[in-house]
């Protein structure tokens, strides 16, 4: 049984120090994260419109959100089919990236500077880029289309396009999961291929016995912050759609944020972070025992031998 050292001066004057140190943090965690969450819990179960003393109306909010608010649901069926329809295709296109930015040709580092560059860029910048490429008259997209002899859509304001347009945009920043795709498969130890290569494994069978292996932590962990960020959607849709066409872009955070700041219902937007929260934390521990069933970790295999 391990036994605990006594408090002695000198420790304690260590343990003092310690904290000393770190109180900067700690005092910014309490101020700016930890104080505003718990300060939201609470705001959830009143009625405050800024401009008006908190009225307790204890879980009307939440009742109303689920039984009398149409566009909270409007929102949820936006927000799950963006996460559904962006994230694999992201992941896609990431894990193409990075297998080609991982081939020894010149100028490589250029290629990879090239492709990661667009991650870094303002999402209000990219926003405004998008919003000409998608103008259904002077646009990029449609002036293509026109010179193959197609009338593209109205895209950003058409019900039908305008979320596949966002979807689309979306891939724009790819970037910084191929960057840790590209680090995860130079980090694959090159004595697995060989050995594929001896069984007689081609191209595609390493790529589906030893690639995806062992980069599936890898892509895991881009999985799991991919879909916290899809619930989290907001700047670009705010941007270039304000929820529209009829609502048809109206994303979860977009409508959480004109709740709070449009409609001055601040007890109703926390309530409707909370329950933002409790759904990122439910998908999150879904795909956490998902993993167990694909995901391989080489220390634990090595463990089990």
């Amino acid at each position: 049984m391990r036994h605990r050292r006594p408090w002695t001066k000198r420790r304690f004057k260590q343990a003092l120090e310690g904290y000393l140190f770190i109180s900067p943090w700690l005092i910014g965690f309490v101020l700016f994260t930890a104080g505003p969450v718990l300060t939201s819990l609470v705001l959830s179960f009143f009625r405050w419109s800024l401009i008006r003393p908190p009225h307790l109306i204890w879980f009307d909010n939440y009742v109303t959100m689920a039984s009398k608010d149409p566009l909270f649901w409007q929102a949820l069926r936006v927000t799950l089919t963006y996460v559904a329809a962006a994230i694999p295709l992201q992941m896609t296109l990431a894990l193409l990236l990075a297998i080609l930015l991982n081939q020894k040709v010149r100028l490589i580092p250029l290629f990879r500077t090239m492709f990661y560059l667009p991650s870094q860029v303002s999402a209000v910048a990219i926003s405004v880029i998008f919003l000409w490429i998608f103008h259904p008259e002077l646009g990029l997209i449609n002036d293509f289309l026109r010179r193959i002899g197609i009338e593209g859509p109205a895209w950003l304001i058409s019900v039908k396009w305008a979320l596949p347009a966002l979807i689309g945009t979306s891939l724009w920043s790819v970037g910084g999961a191929m960057i840790i795709l590209l680090a995860g498969l130079q980090g694959i130890p090159q004595h697995l291929y060989e050995a594929a290569a001896l069984d007689g494994a081609g191209e595609l069978a390493k790529f589906r016995h030893v690639t995806l292996p062992m980069l599936s932590p890898v892509i895991f962990f881009n999985l799991i912050l991919g879909i916290i960020a899809g619930f989290q959607y907001f700047t670009q849709a705010y941007v270039m759609t304000r929820g529209g066409p009829l609502n048809a872009t109206l994303f979860y955070a977009l409508y959480l944020y004109l709740n709070a700041f449009n409609f001055l219902k601040m007890g109703y937007a926390s309530a409707l972070a909370w329950i933002l929260f409790l759904i990122i934390i439910a998908v999150t521990i879904w795909q956490l025992n998902l993993a167990r069933l694909w995901v391989y970790y080489e220390f634990e295999e090595a463990q089990g031998e």
